[in-house]
Protein backbone atom coordinates (compact mmCIF):
# COMPACT_ATOMS: atom_id res chain seq x y z
CA UNK A 1 0.00 0.00 0.00
CA UNK A 2 0.90 3.76 -0.34
CA UNK A 3 -0.47 6.91 1.28
CA UNK A 4 -3.34 7.83 -0.86
CA UNK A 5 -2.67 11.45 0.32
CA UNK A 6 0.15 13.90 -1.63
CA UNK A 7 2.96 15.91 0.23
CA UNK A 8 2.49 18.43 -2.39
CA UNK A 9 -1.32 18.38 -1.56
CA UNK A 10 -1.10 18.81 2.44
CA UNK A 11 -0.01 22.40 4.16
CA UNK A 12 0.77 23.03 7.85
CA UNK A 13 -2.71 23.57 9.29
CA UNK A 14 -4.80 21.10 7.08
CA UNK A 15 -6.86 19.23 9.30
CA UNK A 16 -7.76 15.45 9.37
CA UNK A 17 -10.78 13.76 9.37
CA UNK A 18 -12.07 13.69 13.37
CA UNK A 19 -13.27 10.73 14.51
CA UNK A 20 -15.27 9.52 17.51
CA UNK A 21 -14.53 5.68 19.13
CA UNK A 22 -17.10 3.90 21.22
CA UNK A 23 -15.58 2.11 24.17
CA UNK A 24 -17.62 -0.47 26.58
CA UNK A 25 -16.50 -2.77 28.79
CA UNK A 26 -16.60 -5.23 26.31
CA UNK A 27 -14.56 -3.65 24.23
CA UNK A 28 -12.03 -3.86 27.10
CA UNK A 29 -12.57 -7.36 27.25
CA UNK A 30 -11.86 -8.42 23.70
CA UNK A 31 -8.61 -6.16 23.82
CA UNK A 32 -7.23 -8.22 26.30
CA UNK A 33 -7.47 -11.17 25.26
CA UNK A 34 -6.38 -9.56 22.01
CA UNK A 35 -2.85 -7.98 23.38
CA UNK A 36 -2.44 -10.55 26.88
CA UNK A 37 -3.10 -7.42 29.27
CA UNK A 38 -5.12 -8.30 31.60
CA UNK A 39 -4.95 -6.67 34.08
CA UNK A 40 -8.01 -6.08 36.79
CA UNK A 41 -7.91 -2.14 36.07
CA UNK A 42 -9.43 -2.93 32.64
CA UNK A 43 -12.28 -5.05 33.65
CA UNK A 44 -12.73 -5.03 37.09
CA UNK A 45 -14.74 -2.10 38.82
CA UNK A 46 -14.22 -3.29 42.38
CA UNK A 47 -10.35 -3.77 42.01
CA UNK A 48 -9.97 -0.55 40.01
CA UNK A 49 -11.73 1.52 42.86
CA UNK A 50 -10.02 -0.35 45.88
CA UNK A 51 -6.02 0.88 44.29
CA UNK A 52 -7.65 4.48 43.48
CA UNK A 53 -9.31 4.72 40.05
CA UNK A 54 -12.55 6.17 39.56
CA UNK A 55 -13.80 3.33 37.84
CA UNK A 56 -12.30 0.65 35.45
CA UNK A 57 -10.43 2.42 32.60
CA UNK A 58 -9.38 2.04 29.45
CA UNK A 59 -5.39 0.30 28.18
CA UNK A 60 -3.45 2.92 27.17
CA UNK A 61 -2.21 1.43 24.74
CA UNK A 62 -5.87 0.28 23.05
CA UNK A 63 -6.39 4.46 23.68
CA UNK A 64 -3.08 4.96 21.55
CA UNK A 65 -4.21 2.67 18.66
CA UNK A 66 -7.85 3.97 18.74
CA UNK A 67 -5.97 7.97 18.33
CA UNK A 68 -3.82 6.77 15.60
CA UNK A 69 -6.69 5.50 13.52
CA UNK A 70 -7.46 9.16 12.16
CA UNK A 71 -4.28 9.63 10.92
CA UNK A 72 -4.10 5.55 9.34
CA UNK A 73 -7.33 6.41 7.38
CA UNK A 74 -6.79 9.71 6.32
CA UNK A 75 -3.45 8.35 4.57
CA UNK A 76 -5.01 4.75 3.91
CA UNK A 77 -1.75 2.92 4.38
CA UNK A 78 -1.12 2.16 8.48
CA UNK A 79 2.84 1.75 6.91
CA UNK A 80 2.67 5.39 6.29
CA UNK A 81 3.07 5.91 9.84
CA UNK A 82 7.09 6.41 10.32
CA UNK A 83 7.16 7.41 13.98
CA UNK A 84 3.96 7.70 16.44
CA UNK A 85 4.07 8.98 20.16
CA UNK A 86 2.16 9.95 23.55
CA UNK A 87 1.83 10.42 26.77
CA UNK A 88 -0.78 9.54 28.80
CA UNK A 89 -2.53 12.18 30.61
CA UNK A 90 -5.78 11.01 31.91
CA UNK A 91 -7.35 7.33 31.89
CA UNK A 92 -10.47 7.06 29.70
CA UNK A 93 -13.16 5.89 32.52
CA UNK A 94 -15.63 3.27 31.41
CA UNK A 95 -18.49 2.98 33.00
CA UNK A 96 -20.31 -0.31 33.23
CA UNK A 97 -23.77 0.70 31.36
CA UNK A 98 -24.79 0.71 27.78
CA UNK A 99 -23.24 3.42 26.67
CA UNK A 100 -19.74 3.02 28.25
CA UNK A 101 -17.36 5.82 27.32
CA UNK A 102 -15.97 7.62 23.72
CA UNK A 103 -12.74 8.98 22.47
CA UNK A 104 -12.72 12.03 20.38
CA UNK A 105 -9.83 12.51 17.68
CA UNK A 106 -8.77 15.52 15.70
CA UNK A 107 -5.71 15.79 14.04
CA UNK A 108 -3.76 18.23 11.82
CA UNK A 109 -0.48 18.52 10.23
CA UNK A 110 1.79 20.63 12.26
CA UNK A 111 4.53 20.97 9.96
CA UNK A 112 6.04 19.34 6.46
CA UNK A 113 9.32 17.67 6.77
CA UNK A 114 12.40 16.09 4.91
CA UNK A 115 11.64 13.36 1.92
CA UNK A 116 7.55 13.61 2.11
CA UNK A 117 7.20 13.47 5.76
CA UNK A 118 5.00 15.56 7.92
CA UNK A 119 4.30 15.71 11.56
CA UNK A 120 0.91 15.14 12.27
CA UNK A 121 -0.47 16.55 15.82
CA UNK A 122 -3.68 15.11 17.83
CA UNK A 123 -5.84 15.69 20.35
CA UNK A 124 -8.08 12.79 21.91
CA UNK A 125 -10.45 13.90 24.90
CA UNK A 126 -12.94 11.53 26.56
CA UNK A 127 -15.20 13.25 28.91
CA UNK A 128 -14.36 16.36 27.93
CA UNK A 129 -10.89 15.76 29.37
CA UNK A 130 -7.50 15.09 27.48
CA UNK A 131 -5.99 11.88 27.73
CA UNK A 132 -3.34 11.91 25.28
CA UNK A 133 -1.07 14.69 25.08
CA UNK A 134 2.19 15.16 22.82
CA UNK A 135 0.25 12.56 20.61
CA UNK A 136 2.58 13.36 17.32
CA UNK A 137 3.41 11.33 13.92
CA UNK A 138 5.26 11.06 11.19
CA UNK A 139 4.15 10.35 8.30
CA UNK A 140 5.38 9.47 4.93
CA UNK A 141 2.79 10.73 2.35
CA UNK A 142 2.87 9.93 -1.68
Amino acid sequence: MTAKIAYDDVEVGTELPAQSFPVTRATLVRYAGASGDFNPIHWNEKFAKEVGLPDVIAHGMFTMAEAIRVVTDWTGDPGAVVDYGVRFTKPVVVPNDDEGAVIEVSAKVAAKLDDSTVRVDLTATSGGQKVLGMSRAVVRLA
